[in-house]
C-alpha cells in the first residue's frame, strides 16, 4: 500500500511487504485482546486462535456478539468500566480503563503502580476495523448518515496502540489480518517488536488516511491546502528510464480490465493516460480510432467503420504508430484485429473485443490489451515542481459549434466546421506550442511542444507532405493565438482554408485581415488550451 500527504512536508509512499521476522527482539507474548470492528470478514479464524493460545478477549456490541457466537468467551467492555454504551452507540470504548490498558508502559514503575491502583488490566492486542467514512461518502448518502461513519473511538484505539508498539500490537484494519494470523499461529501468540513497529506503520497509514478524507468531505475545495492519500499502490519495472524507480499509486483495475499482456511500465501509463483522456473527447462520435507515441496523438480519424477509421488513423504516420498505444470508442472486430495485428504495438485500448479478435490480438505475448471500464475521471490535475506541488481544475471545455465566432469575411461551411471541432479536440491534448491539420475528420499531422507556433505549424506542413497528404481544403488549429499574421499566410500558402484559433491577441485584427484579404475563414473559440 502507499499513502501520501503534503502540507509543507512530504511523507514518502511505502509498500507493505509484511515478513515473518527471524529477529526475537523485544518478544512479547499476547495474554489479552480487545477487538472492536465495523466488518467481521475474515476475523473468525483469528478469534479462534487467540482463544486456543489462552488470550482473554474484551469487546462490545457487535463485534461481542460475533465472538459469542463461536462459543468463545469474551469480557463484555461494559463489565470492565462499569459503563454502559451511551449515546446510541457513539461512546463504548472511550474510557479510562481502556486507555489505561493499551497507553501503560509495562517497563515503568509509576505507570504499573497506577494501574494496579485503579485496577486496570493490560491490554497486549487492539484490532479494529473502521467505519466505512469513504464508501458512505461514495454511495450517495446524505449528510446526516456520513457523519454517523465517522469514526471516534475505533480511531483513538488504533493511535493509542500504535503509540505503544514496544508493548501493544495494533491491528488497525482487516487487510492487516493474514500476515497477523500467520505470526501468531506460527509463534503461539507471540509477536517481536519490530512486528509490532511495522503493524504501528501500517495504524498511522489508516488513521491518516481516514482523517484526509474527512478532511476534503468537509473541505470540499474551500481552503487551499494539498491533502491526497492512495493506498493503493503497484511498482513498475523502472520509471521514466530504467536507473529512475517507478511506482503506480492507484487502482488500476477500477478503470481497466486486463485481458491480456506484460505489466504496463511508467511510460506506458503515461501515454495510456493521454489515450483515455484523448478519446474522451469521441466517446460520443461516430467509430474513431486513435494511436498514440510519447503522449501525443500521431494517428486520429473518425469513419462509417472502425476498420476504416484505424486505417486513415495509421496513414496519419506509419512511422511514428510503430510501439505506440492504440485506443477505440468502439468494440474491436475481427477486421479490425487483423489490421492491428500485423502493427507491432505496446498497449491497446477499447470498450470490448469481439471473441475471434481477442484470440488473434492475444497472438502477441507482450501486447496489453485492456477494455476501459465506465469510470469518472479525477476533475483535478497536481504534478510536483521545485519543493511543492502544482494543482489545478483540469481542461474539461471541449467547444462546440454554438462556441465559434466567426471574425472573417469568408465564413466556414458545414463540413469544415465538422473539421474545425475535430481538430480542436486534437490540438487541446497535444503538447504547446501546437498546429494541429486535418481534413474529412482525419489528423494528417500535428507540430509538437514547439518552442514558437511558426516552427510547429512548418513541422505539420513538412510531416503531411512527407506521407503524401493534400493539404488543400485541410482545416487549421491552434492551441494559442497568433500573435503575428505568419501563420495564416504560411498556412494559406499550402491551400489551407479554414482555421480555428483562440484569439485574444492584442494583434489579432492583423491576422483577421490577412485572412479577409487572401478568402480564409477564421474563427474564434475564446478558449486556449496550452498542455504542458
Amino acid at each position: 500500500m502507499g499513502c501520501f500527504f503534503l502540507k509543507n512536508e512530504v511523507l514518502l509512499p511505502f509498500q507493505y511487504n509484511f515478513k515473518i521476522s527471524t529477529e526475537m527482539s523485544g518478544t512479547k507474548k499476547i495474554k489479552s485482546a480487545l477487538i472492536s470492528v465495523f466488518d467481521k470478514t475474515g476475523l473468525e479464524p483469528i478469534i479462534k486462535e487467540l482463544h486456543k493460545n489462552g488470550v482473554t478477549l474484551y469487546s462490545t456490541g457487535g463485534t461481542q456478539a460475533f465472538i459469542e457466537k463461536h462459543n468463545i468467551p469474551v469480557v463484555r467492555v461494559e463489565d470492565l468500566t462499569s459503563y454502559p454504551s451511551i449515546l446510541g452507540g457513539r461512546v463504548k470504548t472511550l474510557h479510562p480503563k481502556i486507555f489505561g490498558g493499551i497507553l501503560t508502559r509495562r517497563d515503568l514503575a509509576s505507570d504499573q503502580e497506577q494501574i494496579n491502583e485503579f485496577d486496570i488490566p493490560e491490554l497486549d492486542l487492539v484490532i479494529v476495523d473502521l467505519y466505512p467514512f469513504e464508501d458512505t461518502v461514495a454511495s450517495g448518502a446524505d449528510h446526516s448518515a456520513i457523519i454517523e461513519k465517522i469514526d471516534i473511538g475505533g480511531i483513538s484505539l488504533i493511535r493509542a496502540a500504535a503509540k505503544n508498539y514496544k508493548d501493544v500490537v495494533i491491528i488497525p484494519s482487516k487487510n492487516q489480518y493474514a500476515p497477523f494470523l500467520e505470526i501468531i499461529s506460527a509463534r503461539k501468540g507471540e509477536t517481536t517488536e519490530d512486528e509490532r513497529k511495522s503493524f504501528s506503520r501500517d495504524a498511522f497509514e489508516v488513521s491518516s488516511h481516514y482523517d484526509t478524507h474527512i478532511f476534503n468531505y468537509f473541505n470540499a475545495g474551500e481552503k487551499e491546502v494539498f491533502k491526497h492519500s492512495i493506498t493503493e499502490a503497484q511498482t513498475l519495472r523502472y520509471g521514466e528510464n530504467p536507473h529512475q524507480k517507478g511506482i503506480f499509486h492507484g487502482d488500476m483495475d477500477e478503470i481497466f480490465e486486463k485481458l491480456h499482456g506484460k505489466a504496463l511500465s511508467y511510460n506506458n501509463l503515461l501515454d495510456v493516460d493521454a489515450a483515455v483522456n484523448l478519446m474522451g473527447e469521441f466517446k460520443n462520435d461516430g467509430p474513431t480510432f486513435a494511436i498514440l507515441k510519447h503522449n501525443n496523438a500521431c494517428g486520429l480519424a473518425t469513419r462509417d467503420t472502425l476498420h476504416q477509421a484505424y486505417l486513415d488513423a495509421l496513414a496519419g504516420d506509419p512511422v511514428s504508430a510503430f510501439g505506440g498505444i492504440l485506443i477505440s470508442n468502439r468494440t474491436i472486430d475481427l477486421a479490425t484485429a487483423n489490421e492491428i495485428n500485423v502493427l507491432f504495438c505496446e498497449v491497446v485500448i477499447a470498450p470490448g473485443y469481439d471473441a475471434e479478435a481477442l484470440e488473434l490480438l492475444k497472438s502477441k505475448k507482450n501486447r496489453v490489451l485492456l477494455i476501459q471500464k465506465e469510470v469518472e475521471l479525477p476533475k483535478r490535475q497536481f504534478r510536483t515542481i521545485l519543493n511543492g506541488v502544482l494543482e489545478q481544475d483540469k481542461d474539461l471545455i471541449s467547444e462546440i459549434k454554438s462556441d465559434l465566432e466567426s471574425r472573417t469575411n469568408v465564413k466556414p461551411t458545414e463540413s469544415e466546421i465538422e473539421d474545425l471541432l475535430f481538430a480542436n479536440k486534437l490540438v487541446k491534448h497535444t503538447k504547446s506550442n501546437t498546429i494541429i491539420l486535418a481534413k474529412n475528420k482525419q489528423l494528417l499531422a500535428g507540430g509538437t511542444g514547439q518552442t514558437s507556433r511558426v516552427d510547429a505549424l512548418v513541422q505539420s506542413i513538412h510531416k503531411a507532405k512527407s506521407f503524401n497528404f493534400d493539404l488543400n481544403g485541410a482545416v487549421m488549429a491552434s492551441d494559442a493565438f497568433f500573435p503575428f499574421p505568419d501563420c495564416v499566410e504560411i498556412a494559406g500558402n499550402e491551400g489551407i482554408k479554414v482555421v480555428i484559433q483562440p484569439g485574444g491577441s492584442i494583434k489579432d485584427q492583423l491576422s483577421i485581415d490577412y485572412c479577409n484579404d487572401n478568402d480564409i475563414a477564421m474563427v474564434f473559440t475564446g478558449n486556449r488550451h496550452f498542455k504542458h
